[in-house]
């Protein structure tokens, strides 16, 4: 079967159209365009299944450069038999794979490998025979020599040859595979004199739980204490389930032969088999785990740079301080620095910090106040609000901001302001606009996963990577106005290419035309053919290049328009125009009918934003941990959901935990179907510790 139809029978696809798009990604399309400008080919694949079929296809082509590189090796060695070249390009899984070539692997010197060097795999196969008769010592007898000193020499070498053989026995391999996934359990326990230094791992201090059914949360907490040496951490499976697994591959006559095969077996799987299944089972819990922590991971990112912006609005933003003061800066409608200041309200000097924001909130015309929710966030919020000023005073999440204001790209936007004032900087920008800010800030800084750290990295990237471009591209950007971190998100556009179109914009004074894009460096006709539709030309004379209908659709547009007797302008305009098309006159080879639907719905709304409206919102008069009691209800703002609950902002610098029994009255499968970051929520303090600093809260 080829791969097209290997990765069709997988995922349960067309293979017809699996076969399209993967000539598609080969050419260079991204995920976001098909998605959006290729539907007839993909037939409807959302970005999700997209996303699928590319790791597919990079799976299955990585196990057919494998299966190439074992079938060399044994063919070089004269290894290579028709069954065994059969049998190994039958084989769907890597695992299966090394199954197969491992007892042909080349080997270090093991203790096998010596004993059948000293001539004793003759009699490891005498013993096998298990004939009745047959005494074990004196089977051994004629295998003693100068390397073998004696018959128990040689027993032992002959078990250690059957011990190995049956580690590797592919059958025994793939049934204990199974019964460690199935039926195997963690062990977890505290090492002994750690128990005060690995407090916060308490809850594992002696943890059983089966492999199976362990949750992605509690898998990663239990490696992270082994790995920090507070805990040992093991898996463990059923003596008699192991030893019949065995006996079923290799059985045991009742005889003194017998009694051989079973020192054996024993020896194999507490010395080979059993650690390698340990070894690859710790491997794909790990695995398992890292999906599950990194998917809760990509959908909160996905919340969180999709949250509503603010828009167009004039901005004080603050990042707050007691000591050091609250770093005051001052935007407007497009983010750009106008003023900053410092103020120092939380350490009295209320009456100067009062009249320089009035001074500065009337001398920009200033309609928002974000204040960032860090040390001091509260108290100065508190500040401002007592001050009567007549414009609203929004909460920001601040996390990463700092990790921003040290980067490159920060020192690139702004080269003569401090580190802090950067900060402020973008904690304003994040209520103007959370995409357009958040893509500068590597995702793992943002404080929306589960344990980020202890993922595997590559495929974290490559999840958030995924995350971001699809959010970017799915609200479009300003030509004009977009950073270049922001445009180099966008489908068919490098990081050196969106440098291009940056420097391309400042020499020449902006885009007026989606077109332009055509005469920047690097954008030849297949990077314009991917990024086009994403770029949006505010003021452009051609109302189409500010919409997402691709330039590759605008003959049709212009035929549609002149159909009904009007022009693009007009058709944009006109509900009763557009209800004049009829959309079969326009399909082509390559044009189809959803293409034709998502033209007509453009236009009705042309550059709509998928996100939500802005919304402002309040916390309760409580300002510290010491100000809850049990039973309080208080609004709150959902800042991460994990796999066992959704942590709440009540603004008291510490968040609530919901668990995942206190989200709902109904059943759910994970936090996620009730809550998202970023929601509103109301909830009630139902339990305090102030010594860990831990807030319960309900829902219900």
């Amino acid at each position: 079967m080829n791969i097209q139809g290997r990765i069709a029978s997988e995922l349960k696809l067309d293979s017809s159209k699996v076969a399209e798009v993967l000539a598609l990604m080969g050419q260079g399309a991204t995920i976001p365009f098909i998605a959006r400008y290729r539907k007839e080919a993909s037939g409807g694949m959302d970005e999700v299944v997209l996303a699928s079929l590319r790791d597919t296809w990079q799976k299955l082509e990585a196990l057919d450069k494998r299966k190439a590189a074992v079938l060399s090796s044994l063919e070089e060695r004269e290894l290579l038999t028709d069954d065994l070249k059969k049998k190994i390009s039958d084989v769907k899984s890597l695992t299966e794979l090394e199954d197969i070539y491992l007892p042909f692997r080349p080997k270090r010197r093991t203790r096998a490998a010596k004993a059948i060097e000293s001539g004793l795999e003759p009699l490891a196969d005498l013993l096998l025979k298990q004939n009745r008769e047959d005494d074990p010592e004196l089977l051994a007898l004629p295998f003693v020599s100068d390397s073998v000193q004696d018959v128990e020499t040689a027993l032992a070498g002959a078990r250690d040859i059957i011990a190995e053989r049956m580690a590797q026995h592919s059958g025994v391999r793939a049934e204990m595979r199974r019964l460690f996934l199935n039926k195997g359990y963690f062990k977890c326990k505290v090492i002994k004199g750690k128990e005060e230094a690995g407090s916060r791992f308490r809850d594992w201090f002696d943890w059983s739980e089966k492999v199976a059914t362990a949750p992605s949360h509690r898998v990663l907490a239990m490696r992270r204490g082994e790995r920090e040496l507070f805990l040992n951490l093991s898996i463990h499976v059923d003596e008699e389930t192991t030893s019949s697994v065995m006996r079923r591959h290799f059985p045991i006559m009742e005889n003194r032969c017998g009694e051989q095969i079973h020192m054996a077996l024993e020896d194999g799987f507490k010395r080979l088999l059993g650690p390698q299944m340990e070894t690859e089972i710790r491997l794909v819990s790990k695995e398992k785990a890292d999906r599950e922590a990194i998917s809760v991971f990509a959908l909160n990112l996905r919340e969180l740079i999709m949250a509503a912006p603010l828009g167009g609005k004039r901005v004080m933003a603050i990042d707050p301080g007691f000591r050091t003061g609250c770093k005051t800066v001052c935007l407007d409608e497009q983010g750009r620095f106008l003023e900053y200041s410092t103020i120092f309200p939380a350490i009295g000097k209320t009456d100067s910090a009062a009249a320089e924001v009035k001074k500065l909130i009337k001398k920009h015309s200033l309609e928002y106040i974000a204040v960032g929710n860090g040390t001091a966030g509260r108290e100065t919020e508190s500040f401002l609000r007592a001050l009567e000023l007549q414009i609203p005073v929004v909460m920001v999440n601040e996390s990463g901001a700092s990790i921003y204001s040290a980067s490159k790209i920060a020192r690139q936007e702004f080269p003569d302001l401090d580190l802090t004032i950067r900060g402020a900087v973008s904690i304003g920008r994040r209520l103007q606009d959370p995409l357009a800010e958040l893509v500068k800030i590597d995702p793992g800084s943002v404080g929306v996963g589960q344990y980020q750290h202890d993922v595997d990295q590559k495929q974290l990237k490559l999840a958030l990577d995924d995350t971001v471009m699809s959010c970017v591209n799915s609200v479009g950007v300003n030509l004009n106005t977009a950073s270049a971190k922001l445009l180099s998100y966008i489908s068919g556009l490098s990081p050196a290419r969106a440098s291009s179109v940056v420097k391309f914009r400042d020499d020449s004074g902006g885009f007026v035309s989606r077109a332009q894009l055509k005469k920047v460096a690097g954008i030849g006709p297949v990077a314009f053919q991917q990024c086009a539709g994403f770029l949006r030309v505010a003021g452009a004379s051609n109302p189409l290049d500010r919409s997402a209908v691709h330039p590759e659709s605008y003959s049709i547009v212009k035929r549609m328009a002149t159909d009904v007797q009007t022009d693009v302008k007009g058709l944009m305009e006109s509900a009763d125009k557009r209800k004049l098309i009829k959309l079969s006159d326009y399909v082509t080879a390559d044009r189809g009918m959803p293409t034709l639907r998502d033209i007509v719905a453009e236009l009705e709304k042309p550059g709509r934003d998928p996100r939500s409206v802005f919304e402002t919102f309040s916390f309760a008069d409580v300002h510290t941990i010491d100000d809850l009691s049990d039973g309080m209800k208080l609004p709150g703002l959902v800042t991460n959901v994990t796999d066992f609950g959704a942590f709440v902002d009540i603004g008291v610098h510490t968040d609530g935990l919901v668990h995942v029994s206190r989200l709902s009255t109904k059943w759910i499968k994970h936090p996620s179907e009730v809550v998202h970051v970023g929601m509103k929520v109301d909830v009630t303090v139902t339990g305090v510790e102030k010594s860990r600093k831990r807030i319960s809260l309900s829902m219900i």
